[in-house]
């Protein structure tokens, strides 16, 4: 019988000491692609200046910009924008998210599509919104019994997102126009 090769697993407390961008996933580190495109950014901003003003109103919910989620001692993301309906305990977010959008680069497809979809669905996140910014296409999903259900693929259309503490509409198109600039 051909012997495996022992995989080193690594923990929150080994992931608080590296350098560099990286995430940990189920114990295995997951180096960060180098720093995200204009576009990439200029989406992320949009969708979080978005969620943020949708929020003004809301005194439960709140949203976040690439900060760090420990869903357990050997598994720490880094999404690229998130909504909460709690009060974090302390410094760190350690419970899921309502919401999490993740901004597709060529790069970290398939992490996003297959592994962090997993994740995300496992750990109760409510609503995962995929975000393709060269189609100009978002696919949002909502956990109904513990499963992801497509909800579709929106451009210019808006999406109702039913939160735990709170609803928001959310204008997809808002994220490939800006005011005063061409397109």
């Amino acid at each position: 019988m051909p012997m495996r090769p022992a995989s080193e697993a690594y923990t929150v407390q080994d992931y608080q000491q590296w350098q560099g961008d990286w995430e940990l996933i189920h114990g295995q580190p997951v180096a960060m692609a180098p720093s995200p495109s204009f576009d990439h950014q200029r989406v992320s901003a949009a969708a979080f200046r978005q969620l943020d003003e949708s929020l003004d109103d809301c005194p439960h919910c709140q949203a976040a910009f690439e900060v760090d989620v420990e869903f357990a001692q050997d598994t720490v993301v880094r999404p690229d924008v998130l909504v909460i309906c709690y009060q974090p305990e302390g410094e760190r977010l350690t419970r899921a998210p309502d919401l999490i959008f993740e901004v597709i680069s060529p790069r970290t497809a398939r992490r996003d599509e297959v592994l962090k979809f997993d994740l995300y669905r496992a750990e109760g996140v409510s609503h995962y919104v995929l975000v393709y910014p060269e189609a100009k296409k978002a696919k949002v999903w909502r956990l109904v019994q513990g499963e992801y259900r497509k909800v579709g693929d929106f451009h210019d259309e808006s999406c109702r997102f039913e939160l735990s503490r709170c609803a928001l509409d959310f204008d997809f198109g808002r994220l490939w126009k800006r005011k005063g600039v061409q397109a």
